[in-house]
């Protein structure tokens, strides 16, 4: 920890040093003074949230202000998140959207008053990804605030967009790391294309951007903070950038390129059949409206990754059944500020209907549960003696995770039943124990089996485990056979039994955070046993009844057809 610290105050006042050389140098700099282009924005807008911030209405990460007729940068934000979305201006996107002389006149007035009152001053508004975002988002939404504008306001918003853009440059220079570097160089390249006399500076950008997509993203196009989200949120902004090269008449950076072509069969990994994005690291709600548009510039349209070495994931795939699995060890440092406990966890899904899933990432709740979403015991994993795999603690002040699994060996094979998947990792090395998890995908998707064991290089009495299948808050689950057995009914008609080889089972409360109308409830199958007494335990997902036209049957009404009796010949001889 000390010498993440001493090392972030070395580029902290690097930058300093170098901002204010570069800010007393007189030469080298030249002003813009056209704007030659706006960039699209791919990110889905809502007209209707242009007619909520003109009555005053502002609804930002999971909050509402109501301004009363003042200005929203004068109210007191509710959350830094909710602040960090207005300072960065995304918004307007909805106002363009609206496309009505009310929105663009009041998004001028909000623009005008941000700049005559030199709002950018404030602490959040300064931070290196809002003003990074903000660049972004003036560039591209520059039509919506010139049009019909009068020339003192245009003069006054290209001044202000390219000091703007000198100060993200600045920024960089200091204790900006990961994705905010990345979107800090985006939005500097895109500053330069846009902007007039920006040669020299798109140069550079484009040497920099390159060279750090190329040690953030990974040969199989994970990024290093094994964050799936992440790499939504790049694409929207590089694929822009791309297209804004080509209109200029440039050749796009080659390290911008091969960036979205290693990204995009990566991100194919994690889709379920529903077009969600399995839940790791971070990966909270998946926006099915983007992820539409990411698929409509995927050029590929291939199978996707199936085990990604280097990020660590694996996916297994038959029929209509998907399994994705977390199989890498966790980020580090600056990389891990939202990365997970959930080493050798997986998600399952049968068509359209997710089944096993994880908790899902809670980016704007309160921390006790952003917390308790990154332990092992919120993921489909195996906890032993009620602990998580890996351990948190604040660095910087940021939530980092400081330990956990160092040594993953995964193994896969294509066998006569279907995929085979086994990995371990020693995440549980305090306790002096190993956790091996093997996985068997039956070939026409109906069935799953699985197997936990825990090799223990001590003399431990007991120690408790627990191998926990958090449930997709659709799935509708009952005990059976004593509570040895459970069935699930799925939305979709099917209905799946699981077993544990007469281990007892229990069915306990979950959360997932991830859904699209909020946090739901939903439930967990539990396996509770001694994993001194009993090393390993077997386990299996089994398809008992397809989806049929009787999709909305209850799960009574699956369960008595599951537990009727033999029905009796008919004595009644036939003619």
């Amino acid at each position: 920890m000390a010498q993440a610290a001493i090392g972030r105050a070395a580029r902290r006042s690097r930058g300093q040093l170098v901002g204010a050389a570069r800010s007393l140098w007189p030469f080298g700099r030249r002003s813009a003074s056209r704007l030659l282009f706006a960039p699209h924005d791919l990110r889905t807008a809502d007209p209707t949230t242009a007619g909520d911030f003109y009555a005053g209405y502002y609804a930002f990460a999971g909050r509402t202000v109501r301004t009363h007729g003042e200005s929203p940068f004068d109210v007191a934000p509710p959350s830094e998140a909710w602040a960090e979305a207005l300072y960065g201006f995304g918004w307007l996107r909805h106002m363009r959207a609206a496309d009505t002389a009310i929105a663009r006149a009041n998004a001028r007035s909000l623009v005008e008053d941000f700049i005559a009152k030199r709002r950018d001053r404030h602490e959040i508004a300064r931070r290196p990804a809002v003003a990074a975002r903000r660049l972004i988002s003036f560039l591209s939404h520059s039509p919506l605030l010139l049009e019909g504008a009068d020339h003192a306001f245009y003069e006054s918003f290209l001044r202000h967009v390219s000091r703007l853009a000198d100060r993200v440059g600045l920024g960089l220079a200091g204790a900006v790391e990961g994705a905010d570097r990345i979107n800090g160089l985006i939005a500097i390249a895109l500053a330069a294309i846009c902007l007039d006399g920006q040669d020299a500076r798109r140069k550079r950008a484009e040497i920099l951007l390159s060279d750090e997509l190329d040690d953030q993203i990974l040969p199989d196009g994970g990024h290093l903070s094994r964050n799936p989200r992440l790499l939504i949120d790049f694409l929207l902004d590089l694929l822009p950038l791309r297209e804004t090269f080509a209109a200029r008449g440039l050749e796009p950076p080659r390290g911008v390129l091969t960036a979205i072509e290693r990204m995009m069969p990566h991100l194919r990994l994690f889709r379920h059949g529903d077009g969600a994005l399995a839940l790791f690291n971070g990966m909270g709600t998946t926006p099915p409206d983007l992820m539409a548009t990411l698929a409509a510039y995927d050029d590929a349209r291939g199978r996707p990754t199936e085990h990604a070495a280097y990020s660590g994931y694996s996916r297994l795939a038959a029929e209509r059944s998907v399994v994705v699995i977390d199989a890498g060890a966790p980020p580090r440092g600056a990389y891990s500020t939202e990365a997970h406990a959930g080493c050798l966890a997986f998600e399952f899904s049968s068509g359209p209907q997710r089944i096993v899933v994880n908790c899902g990432a809670s980016r704007f709740g309160p921390p006790d549960l952003q917390l308790a979403a990154r332990s092992t015991a919120a993921h489909s994993t195996l906890v032993l003696d009620d602990r998580s795999s890996a351990n948190f603690g604040m660095v910087l002040g940021e939530m980092r995770l400081v330990s956990g699994p160092a040594d993953v060996r995964v193994a896969r094979q294509d066998g006569e039943d279907g995929p085979e998947w086994v990995a371990s990792h020693d995440g549980y090395r305090r306790l002096g124990a190993t956790h091996t998890r093997r996985l068997l995908l039956a070939r026409d998707g109906s069935w799953l089996a699985g197997e936990d064991e825990v090799t223990l290089t001590g003399g431990q009495a007991r120690v408790d485990a627990a191998a926990r299948f958090h449930l997709h808050p659709h799935v509708r689950v009952s005990l059976v056979r004593e509570n040895t057995g459970a069935l699930l009914a799925l939305a979709s008609g099917e209905v799946w039994s699981f077993e544990a080889g007469g281990l007892p089972l229990a069915i306990e409360e979950s959360l997932f955070l991830a859904a699209a109308d909020g946090r739901r409830k939903t439930e967990q199958l539990v396996i509770a046993f001694d994993a001194v007494a009993t090393p390993r335990i077997a386990w299996r997902f089994s398809r008992i009844s397809a989806a049929n036209p009787r999709a909305g049957q209850t799960l009574a009404a699956a369960l008595a057809e599951r537990q009727a009796p033999p029905t009796e010949p008919d004595p009644t001889p036939s003619d």
